[in-house]
């Protein structure tokens, strides 16, 4: 619940990340659509991932840890506190898979799912 290290269940595996935990700070494109405590859309992206890293890198407090492939990786951090959360992303087509979960605590009172509709929105074609 404390723990500071990056977690060891980063990426992809068979084309799925690993599930939220049933703490109600993660969000998934790849939950349970039934599931609306851990459940997102992906996000329309027609872009690469070359084009997703510089796009992440402009936001504040964010950091790209490892971009490769299909597959891109980014920390967050809170910030008043600096709380980090993992922010992964799985370029599908033209879908994003994305998973957002804190590091710490059980609860993140929205904040994941804020992120990504803000991510959404940021990323969202001009018309």
């Amino acid at each position: 619940m404390f723990n500071w290290r990056r977690p060891a269940n980063l990426g992809v595996s068979n084309g799925r990340f690993a599930p939220c935990r049933r703490s109600p700070n993660c969000v998934s494109s790849q939950a349970d659509p039934a599931d609306r405590r851990h459940y997102i859309a992906p996000l329309a992206f027609k872009g690469t991932i070359a084009e997703l890293r510089k796009a992440i890198e402009q936001l504040p407090l964010a950091s790209v840890i490892r971009a490769e492939g299909n597959y891109l990786y980014a920390e967050f951090r809170t910030p008043i506190l600096r709380f980090v959360d993992d922010v992964e992303f799985f370029q599908q087509g033209e879908q994003l898979q994305v998973r957002s979960a804190s590091r710490l605590g059980r609860r993140d009172f929205g904040a994941n799912r804020n992120r990504v509709e803000q991510l959404r929105a940021y990323l969202k074609p001009a018309p």
